[in-house]
């Protein structure tokens, strides 16, 4: 792989600060001296014959160390940069096979003896294990587990898999090819229960209708234009923009109503994914109404505790779960270190160890339902950190066949999101690529969206239109049931050929509202039907209609626009604040971050949560000006989308508005905005630790409002406001505060979430972290 020579020293500067000056891990000796210098990473030149990676551990340290043990784990990896920052990549090709080899002699038993981490999650995840099942294969290498999974049958491999832990599954999968991996996705499969979702040659397909507004209406839009390319056999799954039980509950009103209409209830769910205790409290409010339950989830505990869930409490809401749908679990490569949850191993084991406790998860719901099947399944998100965990086209390849790979060896129902932030060298064109290397392995769904840009999200993923070519070119079906319910819409034919229908939003609409009674006629149903497309792409939401040369080309129009977004994007990335506009916001407090230059703030985002020396210094001296007479500190930062901060209209009357809803809610914001250039939310939570910690009156919550730009991609160049409330106490000890007692008001912008709203949603959630007199 050719890398940039600047990337090069940007990741050893990196290393060197993580490992306090030693960027290669020596793991072995050379007899003679070599003037050439040793490559970063981690160096392995020699094994003995025979050697496991506990022999070549032992030979080297004298005894057992877990440093070591998981930097050999890692360099068997493909190169990543996650897996750089972490400390465990190959320095090169060499120790790589080297590593591999170790890997390849060593016993799963011994791998059981030696946990990566031992935490609530990891014991959980032993118990899900098949004590007989593991029995059968203790003593086996993990290069006989490898040859065993390539030369078996289906069958033969869903005898052994329950007793494979999570560390051996994540390991084995580090011996194969990408040719190799795709050889077991395609023949191992783990359908949901009373469909053909997640079976062989099915492709499934999770509606993602996602509003910048959460306007309901773009998100039940977007559901007609699916089903009019017969897409959407899955679940509606809607991301939210604000996490209130109102506007969550609204959205899962309004999917639901979709479904029961089309009479859908009992074939495909629907989910919000808000985080799970507020679906919970939906569901509490609004009986019935809620589907699916979603959780993001991690691969430790101390991981889990940034998504604010724990073993204990994810397990309680499986045990809830006694109807016909479960849960949904999303994950990703790369997810726990960026969130500072490491521990010093790879990131493919990371990605392992979370399947573990989704199979745990799994088997809790199925004893809910006293031991029927339990609808409940994966989704990888692979590739919507940044180049921070990998940057190339060729890597998102590789991690999507791994996590297939390893979520079928689970017992999982696994999908995919194979999508690209703006900031990663994956292009539009280069996810078509990935697309056709990636499907042969036959995971169970994909995402589907109008265009492949999300609206809201603002990151490249796959469309209705994919959909299509994938089925044309793959032979893939669509579940069962739902692909009769799409000829009975009528976008379908008999033969399973596109109708004249098909591709048209507006024809779903009208079988809708004839199947709830509406009697106007066609011709006033689709006026009225035009009015509302064209107030829903006046939001900034496209909407994908008709088709170009084939089924599953964009129409010309709609691909040049898509274009036209991915392009400004682009642009919204790489513009910084101008000292022009620094200077006019009022009473400014410069600031800036330890990134040396926009590229290093956009490959190595965690020089961006820091303050430089000086800016650092600014802000004490702050605190000493301010004597603790203040509540509040507003801080803006242009993060991803500096034209989301700099654009006329946006910042300034939200500023303004905010600070006036706090003095009219009682709080005591500081004067001053604080203008931090190259920052990333953490820098947020740094800058309060040095403005309130060591304050008197510790109990007294003290509150930064970070107004940062986010989600280049939507077209729209929105911002987000990041509201963090705690009490001096918590501020004083370093490192405690996190996202995790955050709450966020996300896509602020004149043409997405006004201003003028978003800032007394800001306040009030603020009431909620901190209640004056509270």
């Amino acid at each position: 792989m050719d890398l940039d020579p600047r990337f090069l020293l940007h990741r050893r500067a990196v290393l060197t600060a993580m490992v306090g000056g030693a960027a290669v891990s020596f793991l072995g000796c050379r007899k003679k001296p070599t003037p050439a210098p040793i490559p970063e990473g981690v160096h392995i030149p020699d094994v003995k014959q025979g050697e496991d990676v506990f022999g070549y551990v032992q030979r080297l340290r004298g005894g057992f160390d877990d440093t070591l043990y998981k930097q050999v784990l890692g360099a068997a990896n493909p190169f990543k940069e996650g897996d750089a920052l972490v400390g465990v990549a190959a320095a090169e090709e060499g120790s790589r096979a080297n590593a591999r080899r170790l890997l390849g002699n060593t016993r799963l038993a011994d791998l059981r003896q030696h946990p990566l981490l031992q935490d609530e999650l990891h014991a959980l995840s032993l118990e899900a294990e098949d004590p007989r099942a593991a029995a059968r294969t203790a003593d086996w290498t993990l290069g006989r587990l490898r040859r065993f999974l390539l030369e078996s049958d289906e069958a033969a491999i869903h005898d052994i898999s329950p007793g494979l832990g999570s560390d051996a599954i994540g390991c084995v999968v580090k011996l194969m090819s990408d040719g190799e991996l795709i050889a077991l996705g395609r023949k191992v499969f783990n359908p949901l229960p009373g469909s053909k979702v997640g079976a062989q040659g099915y492709m499934g397909a999770r509606i993602q209708p996602n509003s910048p507004t959460d306007n309901v209406d773009d998100i039940r839009w977007q559901v007609f234009d699916g089903f009019s390319y017969a897409v959407g056999d899955v679940v509606l799954g809607c991301n939210p923009v604000s996490s209130s039980p109102e506007s969550v509950g609204a959205i899962e009103s309004a999917l639901h109503e979709v479904l029961l209409t089309f009479g859908l209830v009992d074939v495909l769910p629907h989910c919000v994914l808000a985080h799970i205790d507020v679906q919970a409290e939906v569901e509490r409010r609004q009986p019935g109404t809620t589907g699916v339950w979603f959780q993001s989830i991690a691969g430790s505990d101390s991981a889990n505790a940034t998504f604010d869930i724990s073993v204990e409490k994810m397990l309680a809401y499986a045990d809830g779960r006694t109807g016909p749908y479960g849960l949904y679990f999303e994950t990703g490569q790369g997810a726990d270190f960026t969130n500072g949850h490491g521990h010093g191993y790879d990131m493919v084991l990371h990605e392992s160890r979370k399947y573990g406790f989704a199979r745990a998860l799994s088997q809790r719901v199925s004893r809910a339902r006293q031991g029927e099947a339990p609808w409940v399944h994966l989704n990888d998100v692979a590739g919507f950190i940044g180049p921070e965990v990998f940057r190339t086209r060729e890597q998102l390849v590789r991690c999507c066949l791994e996590d297939i790979a390893m979520g079928k060896l689970h017992g999982l129902t696994i999908g995919l999101d194979v999508c690209s932030t703006l900031h990663m060298d994956v292009s539009l064109d280069d996810l078509d690529w990935c697309i056709e290397r990636i499907m042969p392995a036959n995971p169970a769904y994909l995402m589907a969206l109008p265009t492949k840009n999300d609206p809201m999200l603002g990151y490249l993923t796959t469309g209705f239109q994919d959909h299509v070519r994938i089925r044309e070119q793959f032979g893939y079906k669509v579940d069962d049931r739902m692909w009769a319910f799409f000829q009975r819409l009528g976008v379908i034919d008999a033969q399973g050929k596109p109708t004249a229908h098909f591709g048209d939003p507006v024809w779903v609409y009208l079988q809708y509202l004839r199947a709830k009674g509406d009697p106007r006629s066609e011709a006033d149903i689709r006026a009225d039907a035009e009015q509302q497309l064209a107030a829903i792409r006046a939001r900034g939401v496209p909407m994908a209609r008709g088709h170009g040369t084939h089924p599953w080309d964009l129409e010309p129009s709609l691909d040049a626009e898509m274009r036209r977004v991915y392009a400004d994007a682009k642009q919204s990335l790489w513009t910084e604040l101008t000292p022009g506009f620094i200077g006019a916001v009022p009473d400014g407090v410069r600031l800036v971050s330890k990134s040396r230059d926009r590229t290093e703030y956009i490959l190595h985002p965690e020089t961006g949560e820091q303050l430089d020396a000086a800016s650092l210094e600014a802000v004490r001296a702050l605190r000493a000006r301010h004597a603790g007479q203040y509540d509040v500190q507003l801080m803006v930062s242009d993060g991803l989308n500096a034209l989301a901060i700099m654009d006329e209209g946006q910042l300034a009357p939200y500023l303004e508005a905010v600070r006036a809803a706090l003095l009219s809610a009682g709080y005591q914001p500081a004067p001053e905005h604080l203008v931090l250039t190259s920052g990333r939310v953490r820098a947020g939570y740094r800058v309060g630790e040095a403005l309130y910690a060591g304050l008197e009156d510790t109990d007294r919550p003290r509150a930064l409002i970070h107004v940062i730009g986010e989600r280049p991609g939507t077209g729209h160049h929105t911002f987000s406001a990041y509201i963090t409330a705690p009490s001096g106490a918590v501020w004083s000890q370093p490192g405690r505060v996190d996202h995790n007692i955050t709450r966020v008001v996300s896509g602020v912008a004149l043409t997405a979430y006004a201003p003028s709203l978003a800032a007394p949603e800001t306040v009030r959630l603020l009431q909620q972290l901190a209640p004056l007199g509270g």
